[in-house]
């Protein structure tokens, strides 16, 4: 498995299902997220299996927009 960013910000189940997210109960929503690898999805899923915790409730929303700046033109310098 490959690393799963998750970031509680960009989430749009943000909110109604938080509560019921296992990011939420163990970790608190972390402000810049929280990287997991396989064998830490791999455990959370066995355990959210057993009952243990909540799944994971991500579900991605578009990126953030990002701010660019647009190229100089010669205009830029006279």
């Amino acid at each position: 498995m490959d690393v799963l960013h998750v970031d509680c910000d960009s989430c749009v189940a943000r909110g109604p299902t938080c509560e019921d997210c296992v990011i939420s109960v163990l970790l608190g929503s972390p402000v810049h997220g929280v990287d997991l690898d396989g064998d830490e999805q791999a455990a959370l899923t066995a355990l959210a299996d057993q009952g243990l915790v909540p799944p994971l409730r991500l579900v991605r929303g578009a990126r953030p927009a990002r701010a660019v700046q647009s190229p100089l033109t010669w205009q830029d310098y006279a």
